[in-house]
């Protein structure tokens, strides 16, 4: 077996220079193959519920057994020579009539002098190669006695996964970081956020938006992301949710998700390691400024004005105060709906830049229609568990409409955080086991389709502000620009507009896909009971989104319908408006992390412009910390 290695730098928590033991296999093979029929079966429970423990879902064991010989087999070896075997990676594989499972294992040899030979026999082979080291090589750590001074301490603002991460990873690496977070405590924002659900009454501050977890934990929490990986940072982030209680599956699922419920208990465990470690974390934190003062023509990129961070004024929401807290390092995992700090960053000079996101709507059909279109005959095995899919149609009018966020086995729910304004997201619990699956269909759009009018902005920001940024947007456009804020307008005009047709009471505007398709208001619901609440009021959807986003949408649905039989299912529901699949706005950074214009400022993460989903965001944190590091503690660049 593989001999302890002593790693120069920290690995997870381990401090700089400690050996660490590892039997980590050397040799991956992927492309392994199984019938779904040789695989062991498990029992699922029916639903998920808050009070679900560790017992309730037990992990599905592996074929190991004809895993070994499908590797020996390929190795061209004895299956005892074969010393340990272990599962990477498992997807599925339904493309033909006999599902398959198809597997990435990782294994070691009784004879380790073997393994180099096998590799060198195999190196063109592109299903056979040395198993990466996926261990978290951290840059620096701080030395004893840090920090001498308290504003060295990195503050984080947000703790959505972005910020759960960042601050974990400068926890870990001693830097003591201080989170402050404008919503409440994961277990009291679940219960404000049920407020809205069942009560309609909208908590601004703690809602699906805010609060302890982000927008993560109300969205299925799934963990998988299309960004490069190469340092399998990624890896990191799994590991870290499986040690705080997330289930150890997910390790290995080709699309793992957690769900809600189990959600709340690894955040909870999270936010206490990371006070373990030395850092503090503040909530109902709302910061209103950022102080600044004059840097260095060297701090900034050429043709910027160099500002730095020397702190921030917080308030504390629960008693009014406002304080300053001195900070020469900060940052930004605000989230995707921080629009008020996003226009009190603007104020302050801090350099952004609108980006292009989509708007659209929740679509509903029965999670069995789903199943069977794509699972065929093994619709409803346990171990396939609830169907997701991944369209997209790019239509005459030149627009991308496609799925966002699927949610098999879920529900819709009301995620506005801002009064009289009606938005919708979607989330599953770990079973999957509602009736419905949902997802987002959206269609793409660019900052060329974002308001101008002066109306439009006045009610987006209010009179004073309104009036000053439309002045800043029509200069803007003079000269061939548009101003950082105006997504913003965009996604308010259309959430208020939603607001207006549901019925002024967060209700949702909705519309059956055949009537939609026909251009006729829907009257009643038919096989698709929606899941949204606090409710769906039917109607004409054309009254909310724009005229181009209507007509793509028209076009994709019947071509989903050849993709997925009965996706265009007159009955399947359509509830608006989904206006927040991303930042609309980039809070731009160079190559160290920091802002082009105001050093010491880190902006991460979705609200940040930098990452989408968990998993993306939660890498991007753990990316921002390590700058920190070095930049606190003095070490390189890495090669």
């Amino acid at each position: 077996m593989p001999s302890a290695r002593t790693h120069p730098v920290g690995i997870l928590g381990f401090q700089a220079g400690e050996e660490v033991n590892t039997t980590s296999p050397m040799i991956r093979i992927s492309e392994l193959k199984l019938p779904l029929t040789a695989l062991p079966v498990e029992t699922r429970r029916a639903a998920d519920a808050p009070t679900e423990t560790d017992q309730d879902r037990l992990p599905t064991p592996h074929p190991v057994a004809a895993l070994r010989a499908l590797a020996a087999q390929a190795l061209g070896i004895a299956e005892g020579q074969i010393a340990e075997l272990q599962v990477f990676k498992r997807r599925f594989d339904a493309r033909k009539a006999e599902l398959l499972a198809v597997f990435i294992c990782d294994l070691t040899l009784t004879d380790p002098a073997q393994e180099a030979e096998l590799l060198a026999k195999f190196d063109q082979n592109p299903h056979i190669n040395r198993t990466p080291d996926m261990s978290w090589h951290a840059p620096a750590h701080a030395p004893a006695g840090w920090p001498a001074d308290q504003a060295e301490r990195p503050v984080v603002v947000g703790f959505g996964p972005c910020g759960i991460f960042a601050a974990l990873a400068l926890a870990q690496l001693g830097l003591q970081p201080i989170v402050l977070e404008r919503g409440r405590p994961v277990r009291q924002r679940t219960k404000d956020t049920w407020g809205l659900w069942r009560k309609k009454v909208l908590t601004p501050e703690s809602n699906v938006q805010y609060g302890e977890g982000g927008a993560g934990l109300f969205s299925d929490g799934k963990l998988y992301s299309q960004i490069k990986d190469p340092r399998f940072l990624g890896r990191k982030v799994m590991q870290e949710f499986v040690d705080a209680g997330a289930p150890p599956e997910i390790l290995y699922m080709a699309h793992p998700h957690i769900g809600t419920f189990k959600l709340v208990k690894v955040v909870e465990a999270m936010r206490e390691k990371i006070i373990e470690l030395g850092g503090e974390i503040r909530f109902e934190q709302r910061v209103t400024e950022l102080l600044l003062e004059p840097a260095t023509a060297g701090d900034a990129p050429e043709g910027f004005q160099p500002q730095r961070v020397r702190g921030l004024k917080v308030q504390d929401l629960a008693s009014g105060e406002v304080q300053e807290l001195a900070a020469r390092r900060v940052v930004l995992a605000l989230g995707h709906s921080s629009r008020d700090t996003f226009a009190m960053l603007h104020d302050a000079g801090v350099f952004l830049e609108p980006k292009p996101f989509s708007i659209g709507v929740r679509i509903e059909h029965p999670q069995s229609v789903i199943d069977q279109s794509l699972w065929g005959r093994h619709a409803g095995h346990p171990l396939l568990g609830a169907a997701a899919y991944k369209l997209v149609h790019h239509a005459d009018n030149g627009r991308a409409v496609y799925s966002f966020c699927m949610c098999p086995g879920g529900t819709v729910v009301a995620a506005t955080s801002e009064p009289n304004r009606v938005v919708t997201n979607g989330m599953s619990q770990y079973s999957r086991a509602e009736r419905n699956a949902n997802a987002g269909m959206v269609v793409a759009i660019d900052p060329s389709d974002y308001p101008l009018d002066a109306e439009a902005w006045i009610a987006a920001f209010g009179a004073a502000d309104g009036a000053r940024y439309v002045a800043e947007a029509q200069a803007l456009q003079a000269r061939g620009q548009t101003h950082a804020l105006a997504g913003v307008v965009f996604q308010r005009q259309l959430e208020s507009r939603a607001f207006e047709v549901g019925g002024r009471d967060y209700q949702a505007p909705g519309q059956l896909v055949g009537d939609f398709l026909a251009g006729k208001p829907s009257q009643q619901f038919g096989a698709v009971q929606p899941s949204y609440k606090p409710g769906v009021k039917l109607g004409d959807l054309s009254q909310v989104l724009p005229g181009f986003a209507v007509a793509a949408m028209r076009e994709a649905l019947p071509v989903f319908g050849r993709k997925i039989r009965g996706y265009d299912m007159a009955d399947a529901v359509m509830t608006g408006v989904e206006t927040r699949t991303s930042s609309p706005l980039r809070i731009t950074r160079g190559e160290d992390c920091q802002s082009l214009n105001v050093a010491g400022l880190y902006p991460a993460g979705e609200g940040a412009g930098y990452a989408g989903g968990i998993l993306s965001a939660g890498v991007d944190g753990i990316k921002v910390a390590e700058a920190i590091a070095r930049a606190a503690v003095g070490t390189p660049e890495p090669a």
